[in-house]
């Protein structure tokens, strides 16, 4: 199943599809590390949902809910 990163619940992890932003968005997840077949957890989110804060190649990522909202995951 694949669902947005936005929408996941905390505990939830899987592996990244696709990164759908575009221009500066797109440019900066990839910055990031948030690519393509990487393994993605939601640790946290803020009681209004933005920001998120999941764990990304080893280290802990923030990341508002627009950019979250760009990234594509397949559940494990």
């Amino acid at each position: 199943m694949i669902k947005l990163l936005s929408e996941f619940a905390a505990g939830e992890s899987g592996k990244i599809v696709s990164v759908n932003g575009v221009g500066k968005i797109r440019r900066r997840l990839f910055d990031m590390g948030v690519t393509p077949d990487a393994e993605i957890t939601m640790r946290k989110k803020a009681p209004l949902g933005d920001p998120l804060e999941v764990t990304l190649r080893g280290y802990e990522l923030t990341l508002r809910k627009s950019e979250a909202a760009c990234v594509e995951v397949e559940l494990k």
